[in-house]
Formats: C-alpha cells, sequence, structure tokens
C-alpha cells in the first residue's frame, strides 16, 4: 500500500485496544462515586469520531448523554454539568485551545474528566483525572479514538446492566485492528482507481446515512481538506 506502513498502524491501534480494561475500571469507579451524565466534549474531528459512541448511548442506554461544542459550552455554560458528570474529552496534540479551555471549565464544575490524547506531556494530557495516552498521528488517530470512546460507551452499558454480550463484543474489538488491515488490503485496487477521480475532480460531495454519518463527515471535513491543501500549498527547498 502507498506510503502505509502497516506495522505503525497495528501498533497504535493494538495501543487503543489494549488500553480498553483501564477504561472500563475508570467508568466503573466514575458510576460508583455518582455519575449521572457523561459529556463527549471533542473539537474539530476529533468531536466527530465521538458520535458513534455518543449515539450507541442514546439508542441503547438510558444513561443521560451530552454532545457539545466546547467553545460554545465554555461561554454559555451548561446546567448538564456539574460534579455528577462524565467529561470525556479528545485532543490528539493534547493542546487544542478550545479544548484546553473546556478542560479548565470542567474541571471548575468538579466533573470527572477523562482525557484521550496521543502526547501526554501537554496541558490535556497532564489535565485529565484519569488520563489516556495512545500516540498517534494524524493519518491513524481516527481508529483510536472511535476504539478508545466506544470502549467507554459499551462499559457504561456494562456496569449498568444494559448490555448483556459485553464480553463478546469487546472480543470482537480486540480484533479489529488486525481485520481492519484486512480490510485496507482487500480495497487497495479500488483505492488507485478511486484516488485518480478524486484527484482529476473540481468539486466533491459527500454523502452518508445512518451510522456512517460520522466517518462520511470526518472524511470530508477532515481528509480531503487535508488532501487539498496538500496539493495547493506552496512547495519549498525543504520538501526534498
Amino acid at each position: 500500500m502507498l506510503n502505509f506502513d502497516e506495522q505503525r498502524f497495528l501498533r497504535i491501534q493494538s495501543g487503543a485496544v489494549a488500553l480498553r480494561e483501564r477504561l472500563d475500571r475508570v467508568i466503573a469507579d466514575c458510576l460508583a462515586a455518582g455519575a449521572e451524565n457523561i459529556h463527549f466534549l471533542g473539537t474539530g474531528g476529533a468531536a466527530i469520531l465521538m458520535q458513534p459512541a455518543a449515539q450507541l448511548l442514546l439508542r441503547q442506554s438510558r444513561f443521560p448523554v451530552f454532545f457539545d461544542m466546547p467553545a460554545e459550552l465554555v461561554l454559555t455554560g451548561s446546567a448538564n454539568l456539574n460534579g455528577k458528570s462524565i467529561v470525556v474529552i479528545p485532543s490528539l496534540s493534547g493542546t487544542t485551545r478550545e479544548s484546553v479551555a473546556l478542560l479548565a471549565k470542567a474541571k471548575e464544575a468538579g466533573a470527572m474528566v477523562i482525557t484521550l490524547v496521543g502526547h501526554e506531556e501537554t496541558p490535556i494530557g497532564k489535565g485529565g483525572d484519569h488520563v489516556f495516552v495512545n500516540f498517534a498521528e494524524d493519518d491513524t488517530s481516527c481508529e483510536s479514538f472511535y476504539l478508545q470512546s466506544l470502549f467507554i460507551a459499551l462499559s457504561i452499558m456494562r456496569h449498568r446492566g444494559e448490555i448483556e454480550n459485553y464480553n463478546q463484543i469487546a472480543g470482537e474489538l480486540d480484533r479489529l485492528p488486525a481485520l481492519l488491515l484486512e480490510v485496507k488490503r482487500a480495497y487497495e485496487p479500488k483505492a488507485e482507481a478511486f484516488a485518480r477521480v478524486l484527484a482529476g475532480a473540481e468539486y466533491h460531495i459527500i454523502t452518508g446515512a445512518g451510522n456512517v454519518w460520522p466517518q462520511a463527515f470526518y472524511y470530508g471535513m477532515c481528509i480531503l481538506e487535508e488532501m487539498q491543501w496538500i496539493r495547493t500549498r506552496p512547495v519549498h527547498a525543504s520538501d526534498f
């Protein structure tokens, strides 16, 4: 696969899987401490990647879940953000400005803050009550955040008695990194033709429905946007 390091991909996604048991323990502790709701509060692409987990809880659990934009919540506040809240803040860099401000807001409210980062020595990496670090870069971060947020949602349902086959699902998700690599390999023949179409197109319309909507949103906002930046940015001698 072009410019794709298979072992690096497996290492990063397996790193996310390795966080599952600790995530489960932290969620159990938060619920035992009286947590009454959960807020998924990411910025940009990291926010989009939290949507499947939030949707799972909205549809399959009675545990209240909130999904807000950090910049707005910092300004407006929320009656539902308090000392009985679990707040999940994802940030690959650990320095996202809006999320750093939100972290301070959540701590002020006394919330139980879980941060998911790629770099520990950062404001968000150091600021959470429970910090989960899995090094990744932009091209490998989406699967990592998907997995971690789904583990959180599934754990809430498990400890509330709202899911009967948690162990089965967790076991299947443990196998996901290797399975995703197989999917990537199988898609490679189509990928080149698809890339040629994208490269020759003047504009793109991205559509998605149901459970693929967040992925379509993420692809259009983050992946294609980055590709366009690469195609149009000035070339410097330092690039070679």
